[in-house]
């Protein structure tokens, strides 16, 4: 039987830092992107593919507000909406056309996602998933004293955050999961999704919020049964100490491990604190291999001569034994 695979990638993989970030450059980095996807489809997976859209979104967020005096406002959670659209035509068209001049024929579809949350998740009180560029400190003592709420993002400079709570459920689940099992190639859970509350009645409603992609990929793969999840991002590997003259890049990690580094705050919240979360909560929700790598080392990664493994703790002691 032909296995799973979600692969999730990044938005800061996509449009890159220090960059315009136009639509042509971040076309042309999706393109980049597709070297391990065609390779899974060669090797016979059956594919979900996610995408994040924290710059996308953050840009989204500033045209609202430049444009609010011409045309109406719109929530975050129709932003979340318009970028699964426009993003997955991007990555839908680059990857039927890699197909087409490689030869191979597998259908791809994008399927604009909702995502269940609750509505009492305390993550809807506290922002906290970065989106847009990065400002100086500076930049964003100016954006604080105009409400708006900024943090620093690892390290590597402050960017506006936002509401990111929890995800619980794929709503169109039961539809990817057949699309999948046709052999079609599914884009998914953009952006982490468009966020909606269940009501009473067992009717949804959006929520103003982003979710993180990594957190809906892992909800995702666990709904369909997948049994990998590659995350594709803008860092080589995992590392211990980042950005500092001690970092340490991992090759291979287990539950445990992942656990106690996050216990000792080696993961940030805002970066790679999400990636590993989900990698925990997939392999403990039964999934059998999460890689961590960056875009341009995908192939390598699933090949074992990059990225950051991460597996059951019994998978490490088998390895070891043998």
């Amino acid at each position: 039987m032909a296995k799973i695979a979600v692969v999730a990638l990044g938005g800061n993989a996509i449009l890159k830092r220090g960059e315009e970030g136009d639509i042509h450059q971040q076309f042309a980095h999706t393109r980049e992107s597709l070297a391990s996807i065609v390779e899974l489809i060669r090797e016979g997976y059956r594919l979900a593919i996610t995408h994040g859209n924290g710059p996308q979104a953050g840009h989204e967020v500033i045209r609202v507000e430049l444009s609010k005096h011409v045309v109406p406002d719109l929530p975050l959670g129709v932003i979340d909406a318009a970028t699964e659209g426009w993003m997955g035509y991007m990555i839908e068209q680059s990857l039927q056309n890699r197909l087409h001049l490689e030869g191979i024929e597998r259908r791809v579809v994008t399927v604009p996602t909702q995502v269940i949350v609750d509505h009492r998740d305390p993550n809807l009180e506290k922002p906290s998933k970065p989106i847009g560029p990065f400002y100086t400190k500076e930049e964003a003592r100016l954006l604080r004293d105009k409400g708006i709420p900024v943090k620093e993002d690892a390290g590597r400079g402050y960017r506006r955050v936002v509401p990111s709570p929890i995800p619980l459920e794929i709503v169109e689940k039961e539809t990817i999961r057949e699309l999948v099992a046709q052999g079609i190639v599914v884009i998914a859970a953009g952006g982490g999704g468009i966020p909606v509350r269940l009501e009473d009645d067992g009717t949804l409603e959006g929520v103003d919020a982003i979710i993180d992609k990594d957190r809906a990929s892992a909800v995702l793969a666990r709904d369909i049964g997948a049994d990998l999840l590659l995350i594709l991002t803008d860092v080589e590997k995992v590392a211990l100490n980042y950005n500092t003259l001690f970092q340490k890049d991992l090759d291979l990690l287990t539950i445990s491990q992942a656990k106690k580094y996050m216990e000792e705050g080696q993961f940030p919240a805002g970066s790679m604190g999400p990636k590993i979360e989900a990698a925990i909560n997939f392999l403990e929700w039964g999934g059998d291999e999460v890689i961590i790598a960056s875009l341009n080392r995908a192939r390598d990664a699933l090949e074992g001569r990059a990225g950051t493994k991460i597996v059951k703790d019994t998978w490490a002691w088998r390895e070891l034994s043998s």
